[in-house]
């Protein structure tokens, strides 16, 4: 599976605004580091095992003290699948396939 680079995804991942990447950055690792948020590493390795294809999308999403992660994923077939897991348990929580 080809991957874009851990560190571009991480960026563009904690980044929600131009204006304030540092900070989104340093709240992401904290919250891994207090055990809120489980590693991308480990959510990609999940998503890859399962879902082999070409990750072209991660998003990190926040709603009140839960994280998710999003990971849109364009399979071996040619379909293009949308996964979002639990960020703290790495639990799928939902499939979507895009339909275009």
């Amino acid at each position: 599976m080809k991957v874009v680079p851990i560190a571009l995804m991480l960026a563009a991942l904690l980044c929600t605004s131009a204006a304030q990447p540092a900070e989104d950055h340093e709240t992401a690792r904290r919250a891994v580091e207090r055990g809120e948020l489980l590693p991308l590493s480990r959510i990609l390795a999940k998503a890859e095992k399962e879902y082999p294809g070409r990750v072209l999308e991660v998003d990190l999403d926040r709603e009140k003290d839960r994280y998710y992660y999003e990971i849109e994923i364009l399979l071996n077939d040619g379909r293009v699948i949308e996964l979002t897991y639990d960020g703290r348990t790495g639990e799928l929580l939902d499939t979507e396939i895009e339909d275009d």
